[in-house]
């Protein structure tokens, strides 16, 4: 977590509106007052300054009756306010790695990492169904800072683990078979087979981990 950051921030109110808006795709500033019951003007206040520090930024979410509602999301920069368990020293090492053994040094390394994590993870288990595994294993990568979920919604997708956050991000964004390795996790974890589906749009990052039950 990035400590000027934070301290950019300054008030406690500003980082719940940041770890309010980091697990949505956004909300409106009436959206905001209800969950955590301050006055509309405060909230509002505060919003004003994220965005004009660059944490937030703007867009228009249509309504079904009316002119569409304006709604706060988090930007690229909120990123660093998250766990992060990668920096450019992981990226610089990978580099330094691909140069002295050739292009498929990074990928070789980093399956061999996955690989015993999915073994590590695996032997650890508990459930004896799908939906029991998945509850522990999204309490697992909650605890390891992926802010992640267990949502059984026949009428909102099915059976999904989502994760709204990623602290290895910048090596996804590099080595984008990293997405693969995670989804042997899931798969050798739950017993069945895992589609896993990214949204990124400005500074949200979804990742939904969908199954059959």
């Amino acid at each position: 977590m990035n400590q000027r950051l934070i301290s950019e921030i300054g008030r406690t109110q500003r980082l719940e509106i940041v770890n309010s808006l980091k697990r949505t795709r956004g909300m409106s500033v009436n959206e905001l007052v209800e969950r955590m019951n301050m006055s509309y003007m405060g909230i509002k206040q505060h919003c004003i300054t994220l965005h004009r520090d660059g944490y937030l930024d703007t867009w228009r979410r249509p309504q079904r009756m009316g002119r569409p509602e304006m709604v706060y999301r988090l930007t690229r920069r909120s990123h660093d306010l998250f766990q992060a368990d990668s920096h450019q020293f992981t990226l610089d090492l990978l580099k330094s790695a691909q140069e002295i053994y050739g292009p498929n040094a990074p990928e070789k390394l980093l399956y061999s990492i996955f690989k015993k994590k999915t073994a590590a993870i695996k032997a650890k288990a508990k459930g004896d169904t799908v939906a029991e595994r998945a509850k522990w294993l999204a309490h697992v990568r909650d605890g390891e800072g992926y802010m992640a979920q267990f949502i059984n919604n026949k009428d909102d997708g099915g059976p999904r683990i989502l994760e709204c956050h990623s602290p290895i991000l910048n090596l996804l964004e590099r080595y984008p078979i990293i997405g693969r390795f995670e989804q042997d996790i899931f798969e050798a974890v739950l017993g069945t087979r895992v589609r896993r589906e990214v949204i990124r749009n400005s500074g949200l990052y979804e990742c939904a981990f969908q199954f059959a039950l």
